[in-house]
């Protein structure tokens, strides 16, 4: 089992961050169907203003996020529907969307 965690803003507006919101009361079937074929085995997405903390679960076979977009055009669609309300966090490199944070503490270290 993988453990990830990733940050992300969404645009600073109370009524895109409501949208946003409504979506992901109804993620569509096939999104959740891709994120499940790629490996995913838990995922939660937390928000507090307009940042975004996302964590999941993963087998250990586990190879990429954002590799769900390519298994369906809904699940694509999707990713591009959802960045009309999101922009990279500061820290960002070029490279991320999601921009992975570091570990530092879990609870079962020894």
């Amino acid at each position: 089992m993988k453990s990830f965690a990733q940050a992300l803003d969404l645009k600073d507006d109370k009524e895109l961050i409501e949208e946003y919101k409504k979506y992901h009361k109804h993620v569509w079937p096939e999104v959740i169907n891709a994120l499940k074929t790629v490996g995913i085995e838990k995922m939660k997405i937390f928000l507090l203003g307009n940042h975004l903390f996302m964590y999941y679960e993963t087998n250990d076979s586990f190879d990429g996020f954002q590799n769900y977009t390519n298994l369906t055009p809904k699940a694509n669609e999707w990713d591009n529907l959802m960045r009309k309300f999101q922009q990279k966090v500061k820290e960002a490199k070029e490279s991320d969307w999601w921009t992975p944070m570091e570990e530092v503490f879990d609870l079962n270290w020894k």
